[in-house]
C-alpha cells in the first residue's frame, strides 16, 4: 500500500498530527507499505522549512525513507526559495497536481 498526507492547513497541531500520524505508520507492522509521501502546500509549507516549526520532524520523517514534496506555486507565492527547505525536501510543480498523480497511482489519501 502506499499513502500520502496532506500538509495544507496553518494550524500547527494539525500539521504535528499529520507529521506523528506518517511517523507511526512507518512503524506500524499489521500493514505493508510500499511508500508515504508528505505533500505540503499553501499554510502547510510551513514544516518544510528550515528551522520553521516541525522541521525537526520533516528530517526524522526523510531520514527513515519518506518522499516530502513542497508545492512550487506556494514556494513562489510566499517568496521562498528552494534553498529555503529543509534538505532533502523536493519541489514539486503543484501540490494539487501532485496529490492527484499519486492518487491516480493508488495512494490512499489522509488529511488530518
Amino acid at each position: 500500500m502506499q499513502t500520502v498526507f496532506h500538509l495544507i492547513a496553518d494550524d500547527p497541531d494539525q500539521q504535528q498530527t499529520a507529521l506523528t500520524i506518517a511517523k507511526n505508520l512507518t512503524e506500524d507492522d499489521s500493514v505493508e507499505i510500499g511508500d508515504i509521501a508528505i505533500v505540503a502546500q499553501a499554510e502547510g509549507i510551513e514544516p518544510l522549512t528550515a528551522g520553521g516549526d516541525g522541521s525537526d520532524m520533516v528530517e526524522e520523517l526523510l531520514e527513515r525513507g519518506l518522499s516530502v514534496k513542497a508545492c512550487g506555486n506556494t514556494l513562489e507565492l510566499k517568496d521562498l526559495a528552494e534553498s529555503d527547505l529543509v534538505d532533502g525536501v523536493e519541489t514539486v510543480p503543484s501540490g494539487g497536481g501532485e496529490l492527484t498523480r499519486l492518487q491516480d497511482e493508488g495512494y490512499a489519501y489522509i488529511r488530518p
